[in-house]
């Protein structure tokens, strides 16, 4: 765990709100339809996927899934153009099955309390390798937690 700056960068994204059980769902639908988007008008990847959280409601996430980029692109209809905002976060790399990501944010929260910083109330992940081809054990989750001034 560590407290490190981040640079703005730009994104494609898709933003839903969605119940946490049907999120997989719509995340692998949101990542399939912005790297087709995105191949098909030659915009390259600057990064690996990310979900930026607006809520902890699990019964109507407010989510933006989306992919970085070197430079802003303009979106078309449900794909819009975002950014990943600048500041200082505190950031976790677990490893492991998305179920069980919920310890390494509660240990990230009391991280981010005993270095006398205080969260934002949204967050998001980056996703680093695939479960499409990784056993979930072997998965790799950034959590960035964005804080206060």
């Amino acid at each position: 765990m560590e407290i490190k700056r981040v640079e703005k960068r730009s994104s494609l994204m898709i933003r839903t709100t969605v119940p946490m059980e049907r999120l997989s769902e719509a995340m692998g639908a949101a990542y399939g339809e912005l790297s087709a988007y995105m191949g098909s008008r030659g915009i390259p990847f600057s990064g690996p996927p990310y979900a930026l959280y607006r809520n902890m409601d699990m019964t109507a996430l407010d989510v933006e899934m989306g992919f970085p980029l070197a430079s802003p692109v303009e979106g078309d209809g449900h794909i819009n153009a975002g950014e990943i905002p600048a500041g200082d976060v505190a950031a976790d790399l677990y490893e492991g099955s998305y179920e069980g990501i919920g310890e390494a944010y509660e240990k990230l929260k009391v991280y981010t309390e005993r270095q006398g910083r205080s969260a934002e109330e949204w967050c998001y992940e980056f996703y680093l390798n695939s479960p499409e081809d990784t056993p979930p054990e072997q998965l790799r989750t950034e959590i960035c937690f964005p804080l206060k001034s």
